[in-house]
């Protein structure tokens, strides 16, 4: 039985549904894999909790939505007051797995990591669009593995298989809807709604923040595709992507594209040393037409043609699917 030692850093709705996965799960993982996983921290913004005999993982999802601070944990574990770095740093762990909102300070803690000689899995986007060179090389040259699949579309593992399935293929080009948050409001406002209404329905529902300016601006996709820009073909400045967001669609416009069969969708066009992020009109018989918080991306290829891949691109369970996925992809030994 291999027993790989973890630190959680972030604690929201998906720290704790992987933690829930790592709990629940825990002996299907030790059957299937031999892998036994042991938390020995855990983060929120305030404070960490770090036991290298390992954490009651029950025990911290009930302290985190009863109180919603792990600081009024009790007396049963030592409380720290780390920044991101030290915990890379300090915490001894086989992997270190960033799921904290989206940070651009946060590519400091995964090389901090790295040179421990840790793993990293993160859902944090800015660091790839922003360091990605870095970081890989970094992460090559300590030997260790930088995992990253819950930062596009969630579980539905379009990284995957980009970096580990079409090794043959040349990739041509690849298109699709990256924002689930965009395509809700468009789809209620082809129910009838107003821009104004479809955002606070989606605000109320929890699909848009407070702030939805990263989603609605375009600035969420244009990320993602920067990060699958860089995978597929080679490193791009995030200067050169080309953002336009959805906040400038009308009622009119969504009329007009209906009346020709269509739906306007948030869409990203991916290809060599281009990438394009901006409203489009998509025939509604067309795969890329997708509707609620789903994604979909169309891989061209010069050998498969092309594939559609379609599934959820948002929800807990979905993005705790990539993550934990991604851990067991670090130390599973081949």
């Amino acid at each position: 039985m291999m027993l790989v030692s973890l630190s959680i850093l972030g604690f929201g709705n998906v720290g704790r549904g992987v933690a829930r996965v790592l709990l629940e799960k825990r002996e299907w993982f030790r059957r299937k894999y031999g892998i036994e996983f042991k938390v020995v921290s855990i983060s929120d913004s305030s404070a960490t909790v770090w036991d290298e005999s390992g954490i009651d993982l029950r025990e911290a999802l009930e302290v985190k939505e009863t109180f919603g601070r792990l600081s009024y944990w009790g007396n049963e574990y030592d409380l720290y007051h780390l920044p991101p770095e030290d915990v890379a740093k300090e915490v001894e762990s086989d992997v270190f797995i960033d799921l904290t909102p989206a940070n651009p300070e946060a590519y400091k803690w995964h090389m901090e990591a790295f040179r421990m000689g840790r793993h990293v899995v993160t859902s944090n986007k800015p660091p790839l669009v922003h360091h990605y060179v870095e970081l890989i090389q970094e992460a090559a040259m300590r030997g260790v593995n930088y995992r990253f699949e819950a930062t596009v579309m969630a579980g539905t593992p379009i990284i995957t298989l980009l970096q580990e399935s079409l090794l043959g293929d040349g990739i041509e080009s690849i298109e699709g809807v990256f924002n689930g948050t965009s395509t809700f409001i468009l789809s209620e406002m082809e129910r009838g709604l107003t821009f104004d209404e479809a955002l606070k329905k989606a605000q109320s529902l929890g699909i848009a923040e407070a702030n939805p300016d990263v989603d609605i601006k375009g600035f969420d996709a244009a990320y993602k595709a920067t990060i699958l820009h860089d995978i597929t073909f080679e490193p791009i400045s995030f200067k050169k992507v080309k953002v336009r967001g959805i906040d400038g669609v009308s009622e009119e416009d969504i009329r007009k594209a209906a009346e020709k069969e269509k739906v306007i969708r948030l869409m990203a066009k991916i290809e060599r040393r281009n990438v394009v992020v901006e409203p489009r009109e998509v025939p509604k018989n067309s795969p890329l037409a997708v509707y609620g918080t789903s994604n979909v991306a169309l891989i061209k290829s010069d050998l498969l043609g092309e594939l559609i891949l379609k599934g959820a691109g948002a929800g807990v369970k979905e993005t705790a699917s990539a993550v934990v996925s991604d851990i067991i992809k670090c130390v599973r030994r081949s």
